[in-house]
């Protein structure tokens, strides 16, 4: 088990209980993804945590797999999935670089805050990439920690030092977008929502 994984397991019941930050750029985020998918999609999302945003994306499409490195928070999205009743949705414990060979490929795959906790970008994008079928849509939200106020990366790394925080991609808008293209993805669309300047939305194609 890795020490992200470790540091995931150890805070999931808390995770579970705190309120959306900034619940304004959610719904945008929640109202953005949905337009993009269809109701026949079958769709991957990497990092799904404790499981609320494929749980309010589920009636929107076919079907919903879910990963996430920390089984602490599959559990409870687990737990979520059923007390809700939604049948379409699976969750498993499993990185960007583990997928289901039977479940391949996908119409979407989906990351959101994750890419700036993953330390080589280039490899979970080649990952994605190989899990998206011809034509198929990435769809990401991540913090591009380069561009946030300078204290940040030193208050980052004093609380990893107390194990108040995990591994992190201090990446810039860029930096994203560039390894995106590197990837083969083409980017579609790039933009931020209410109140979340740095908090980069990305949709982009596997061409075919």
């Amino acid at each position: 088990m890795t020490a992200d994984a470790v540091f995931w397991n150890r805070i999931a019941a808390k995770y579970s209980r705190s309120p959306v930050r900034n619940p304004t750029a959610y719904a945008e985020t929640l109202a953005e993804v949905i337009a993009l998918l269809d109701p026949r999609d079958r769709v991957l999302e990497l990092g799904c945590g404790t499981g609320t945003t494929a749980l309010k994306l589920a009636p929107h499409v076919r079907t919903m797999a879910a990963t996430d490195i920390s089984r602490e928070m599959i559990a409870i999205a687990e737990e979520k999935r059923q007390a809700a009743g939604i049948a379409n949705v699976g969750f498993a414990t499993a990185g960007i670089v583990e997928p289901d060979a039977d479940a391949l490929p996908y119409d979407a795959v989906l990351a959101f805050n994750l890419l700036h906790l993953i330390g080589d970008l280039d490899a979970a994008l080649a990952a994605i990439h190989a899990q998206l079928k011809p034509g198929g849509l990435f769809i990401s939200k991540s913090a591009c920690i380069a561009e946030m106020t300078w204290v940040i990366r030193p208050l980052i790394r004093v609380m990893q030092m107390v194990g108040k925080a995990p591994s992190v991609n201090v990446m810039s808008r860029r930096d994203l977008e560039a390894a995106i293209a590197r990837a083969g993805l083409t980017l579609e669309q790039s933009r931020t929502f209410t109140g979340a300047p740095n908090s980069l939305f990305v949709v982009a194609r596997k061409p075919g």
